[in-house]
């Protein structure tokens, strides 16, 4: 999901990379605070090109893409065995449906704790490249580079092996007949969080 860039030209990119993606493009919010990286003001074109995209794109990638201009079911996506990237904005969210889904990073933050995530992605388990931000506007190439180095060069065949042992891992702790520890944590919670609102109880009535 990548909202509208004013500066920086990445839907060329996609049509340059000549790779297969699936694009979800929500429409732009004013005032919001990635404000300076989005705009729209309505309408569309004949091949139902969301304003705030190029005119035509959709017609120029139809061969090979498919976009979705409102919400999709991204943790599904995530996990379709065909999908080979993830440009992201880092959320942890998306991060998390990422590493679940087995698929390797391009890593686009903007704002909150999405930098931070980045540094965990990309230097310290391997699994991301970033859209490193200089004082000069991003280019094209720059972005395509980055698509061709996850899609179809050895550096992106690593981080996948290494995503997709992150996976096994996650979904070890998340299985419950086998007790993970992720399963384990959340049952210890919900039984001191039953316990405390037991306490609360006997508190009001005075028991």
């Amino acid at each position: 999901m990548v909202p509208r860039i004013k500066n920086v030209p990445g839907f060329d990119s996609l049509v340059i990379a000549m790779q297969r993606f699936v694009w979800v493009v929500r429409p732009p919010v004013d005032d919001s605070s990635y404000s300076e990286y989005i705009s729209g003001s309505g309408g569309g074109t004949k091949d139902h090109t969301p304003e705030y995209l190029p005119e035509g794109f959709v017609t120029c990638t139809c061969d090979r893409g498919f976009l979705i201009p409102s919400w999709a079911p991204q943790a599904e996506v995530l996990a379709h065995r065909a999908v080979g990237g993830f440009l992201t904005h880092c959320g942890w969210s998306s991060t998390l449906e990422s590493v679940l889904g087995g698929v390797p990073m391009i890593a686009w933050p903007l704002f909150a704790e999405q930098n931070m995530n980045v540094v965990l992605l990309r230097d310290e388990l391997g699994i991301a490249v970033r859209v490193d931000y200089s004082k000069e506007a991003i280019s094209r190439s720059k972005i395509e580079a980055l698509v061709r180095k996850v899609m179809a060069e050895e550096e992106g065949k690593e981080m996948r092996g290494k995503v997709k042992k992150l996976k096994e891992t996650a979904e070890m702790s998340l299985n419950i007949d086998a007790g993970g520890l992720a399963h384990e944590s959340l049952c210890r919670i919900t039984e001191e969080c039953q316990r405390f609102l037991e306490r609360v109880g006997g508190l009001g009535t005075g028991a």
